[in-house]
């Protein structure tokens, strides 16, 4: 059981006027005083307890502080993924000039065996073009100088007489082939 000279509990203005008004006032002027001073810290009680039974106002109050600190937890996350970013891409552009100094190193290579292997060809065929220059005799030699002249002053009669023997050759070369298929039957 409680006394009615224990202090209320709810809040500490409630307290401090219950223990004055235990002490007693000298006069009807400090009781007035007294008085005052209790409705005022009272009043005070009542708004603290009143905000605290308003639910509503303390949902909405912790809502807006858990979205703030929400909020600023997406903008330090998208901080973080923006820089991720920009390194993701520095490294990507980094690579990027790697295989590109890589394809030219390979094309410079690629180019000079395409030289060296140009060099050698050309080399074999003016020593194979030598060759046949000192084996074939004088006579034919003569005649192909001629036919080439002849083909440079008059190329028409030329390009005709090359194109007979073309058809020549091919018409020779279908009978041979044709031979060799009957003698496998």
């Amino acid at each position: 059981m409680k006394d009615s000279n224990d202090p209320v509990e709810p809040g500490k203005a409630a307290d401090k006027a219950a223990g004055k008004a235990v002490g007693g006032a000298k006069g009807p002027d400090e009781l007035r005083q007294q008085i005052q001073e209790t409705r005022g810290q009272l009043g005070d009680t009542v708004e603290e307890l009143a905000a605290k039974a308003d639910v509503k106002a303390r949902a909405r109050a912790r809502g807006a502080e858990l979205k703030g600190k929400a909020s600023e937890a997406g903008h330090a996350v998208q901080d973080k993924a923006t820089e991720a970013g920009h390194v993701v891409q520095g490294k990507a552009v980094e690579a990027g000039h790697v295989v590109q100094d890589k394809a030219v190193q390979a094309g410079h290579v690629v180019q000079d065996k395409a030289v060296q292997a140009g060099h050698v060809v050309q080399s074999r065929a003016t020593q194979a073009g030598h060759a046949v220059q000192d084996n074939v005799p004088q006579p034919v030699r003569t005649a192909v100088t001629n036919a080439v002249q002849a083909g440079k002053r008059h190329p028409r009669p030329v390009l005709i007489a090359g194109a007979g023997v073309v058809v020549a050759a091919g018409l020779l070369r279908r009978r041979h082939n044709g031979h060799r298929h009957n003698g496998r039957h």
